[in-house]
């Protein structure tokens, strides 16, 4: 098998389609479309964004140090991609895009998207400016998950939301299960 040799570039896909919403006391809460969000710890359990730093978003999450990774269904890969193609200082995302912000739990001013099934709150701890992109590392400080997708036994059917992921420029809703952790090792 021959390879071709590119340049340097980003190819590491699939990564989940997330919306991000931040607020600021006084204005409008915003949505900004995250492809570049990923998990950093898990005992504290941490996460990170990339955002860059000319996108309206920045400068809230920067001056608040809060914000809400939304998940993302098949039914609102519309409103994600919208929220990725227009700014906050010319629309209202969650008004165009019919979504409703609601109140975080642990949150002081970044919004949910209450028509997502999980919302992560998350408390910035360190930003890193390292290039086109700065990252957010940030604490969990909260998590919700919508009550329709627990089961009578109190699980909560996060493979069954139809999350969606991005790739290559491309959205595309999570198919078939094709094994589970372990089950390569697993005595027959």
């Amino acid at each position: 098998m021959s390879k071709e040799v590119w340049k340097a570039g980003n190819m590491l896909y699939p990564v989940p389609a997330v919306m991000v919403s931040c607020g600021r006391e006084g204005e409008t809460p915003n949505i900004v479309t995250v492809a570049w969000a990923g998990t950093i710890c898990s005992d504290p359990a941490m996460v990170s964004i990339s955002v860059r730093p000319e996108r309206f978003s920045y400068p809230i999450i920067k001056e608040t140090g809060e914000f809400v990774i939304n998940l993302t269904t098949k039914e609102l890969t519309y409103a994600t991609d919208w929220c990725g193609v227009k700014s906050g200082r010319d629309v209202d995302k969650f008004k165009e895009m019919k979504l409703t912000a609601g109140m975080a739990s642990k949150l002081k001013n970044a919004p949910i998207i209450k028509e997502s099934p999980v919302n992560i709150e998350c408390k910035v701890k360190e930003i890193n400016e390292l290039g086109s992109h700065h990252m957010f590392l940030a604490e969990v400080v909260a998590v919700q998950v919508s009550d329709e997708y627990m089961d009578e036994n109190g699980k909560f059917g996060l493979n069954d939301l139809g999350l969606v992921a991005y790739s290559h420029g491309e959205y595309f809703e999570l198919g078939d299960k094709i094994g589970k952790f372990g089950y390569s090792v697993k005595k027959k």
